[in-house]
């Protein structure tokens, strides 16, 4: 990759007829290596956005901070707007909500749980959810929200 012959002309100021001595070029040429590398950068980059997969929810935003991250993964119950209730991306009846948390509980160590609920559902319905994860097993419920809501102390962020 890149290598190539350069002549040595000779230094007696006399130009010689034909062909003078021939020797390989010894330098690497990096122009290519670093063309290739910003493609895949960019490939990367824009496709890594992509690879997220999830369901669109639109979650209230308050001016709360982050949790404290845990060695396990918590579980994640999302409540989407048009009334799809998903553990882990999973797809669930409200019926067979209890029986699976429960078996959910027993193989987990930690009790921890976040509820992704769209804010354009009742009260109602979040609260009969929790109950559900309470009735489950699960005691540690983490409401997520986005951050950057109204301060209700009337200081600006």
């Amino acid at each position: 990759m890149g290598a190539g012959v350069v002549s040595k002309q000779m230094s007696t100021g006399r130009r010689r007829r034909g062909r003078g001595r021939v020797r390989p070029m010894s330098e690497i040429n990096i122009t290519p290596m670093v063309d290739v590398m910003l493609v895949l950068l960019i490939i990367f980059m824009v496709a890594a956005p992509l690879l997220t997969v999830g369901v669109p929810v639109e979650l209230p935003e308050t001016a709360a901070n982050a949790l404290p991250s845990e060695q396990e993964e918590p579980l994640t119950i999302t409540m989407a707007a048009d009334g799809r209730l998903l553990i882990q991306g999973t797809e669930t009846e409200m019926a067979a909500l209890i029986p699976r948390l429960r078996a959910i509980a027993a193989e987990r160590a930690g009790d921890k749980v976040f509820l992704r609920a769209d804010g354009a559902i009742a009260y109602a319905q979040v609260m009969q959810v929790m109950g559900a994860l309470n009735a489950g097993g699960f005691n540690d419920i983490g409401l997520v929200t986005d951050p950057g809501g109204p301060r209700l102390d009337g200081s600006d962020r």
